[in-house]
């Protein structure tokens, strides 16, 4: 049974961060969109958010301040979705700073 709590803790983590992700573009970027309607697989730029070059430098470094993380250049493919996102931070953030 204990592997099932922890698929269900994983999860609720899981959600957490997408969450934390999407509020951190709306209040980083001022989008006038309510987080809960952008979806975990929708793109960030283009044709999904509308958002560009200029962006993109604010949230490189609204990421960088809430999760230490630095994203570059050749990683940039982690901005195609919102669980892209939270992979990369996933595998590359301090522990502490995902669960803060």
């Amino acid at each position: 049974m204990t592997d099932m709590n922890d698929l269900i803790y994983q999860a609720n983590q899981r959600k957490r961060l997408t969450s934390a992700l999407k509020e951190l573009i709306v209040d980083s970027l001022d989008l006038d969109i309510d987080p809960h309607y952008i979806t975990d697989d929708q793109p960030i730029f283009g044709r999904g958010l509308g958002l560009d070059s200029i962006d993109a430098l604010e949230l490189f470094i609204a990421l960088e301040d809430k999760y230490g993380v630095t994203i570059y250049d050749d990683d940039v493919e982690v901005f195609s979705s919102i669980n892209k996102l939270a992979d990369y931070i996933e595998e590359n953030a301090e522990k502490e700073l995902i669960d803060a």
